[in-house]
């Protein structure tokens, strides 16, 4: 493992702890070179699902596509990494229980899109628009209508 910002291989780890469910560690790092910090995780290797994509292509799952997914839909909103981690765990686990070895991605958009509107009604927008594929604002102002009429309740 290589430091992100300066690529130097030497570190040491400051800090580490078990996440709350005891399924990731996670551990602070500082590069003995540049003296920056960085933040790793071991999660346990599991056998890797298969998504199975809209047009029936297969890929191999990717944690850190989910989570790309999420801190694009959740970007300049107060939800730390932290969060998005924390989300991108229990997503994962959610699949590895509900699927043995193959998912469609349609169940992965839903688990995602199920807890964003949870932890915050404009990421789960964003993330809807483009995983719904809006083709107009009208499909746009209706999800917002829904989001808000679910608020009121």
């Amino acid at each position: 493992m290589t430091c992100p910002f300066c690529g130097h291989s030497d570190h040491k780890v400051v800090d580490s702890r078990t996440s709350s469910d005891g399924a990731a560690i996670r551990r602070r790092r500082e590069c003995l070179s540049c003296g920056k910090r960085f933040t790793t995780y071991e999660h346990i290797e599991e056998q890797a699902l298969m998504v199975i994509k809209k047009d029936g292509r297969r890929e191999p799952f990717g944690r850190n596509k989910l989570l790309s997914g999420l801190v694009k839909a959740c970007e300049k909103r107060p939800i730390s990494m932290d969060q998005l981690e924390q989300l991108a765990d229990e997503i994962e686990r959610d699949l590895s229980r509900t699927f043995e070895r193959e998912v469609p991605s349609q169940q992965i958009g839903e688990r995602i899109m199920k807890r964003l509107q949870v932890l915050d009604p404009i990421a789960y927008v964003r993330f809807a628009s483009v995983y719904r594929e809006f083709k107009d604002a009208e499909q746009f102002v209706r999800e917002l209508h829904d989001v808000l009429t679910k608020k009121t309740k």
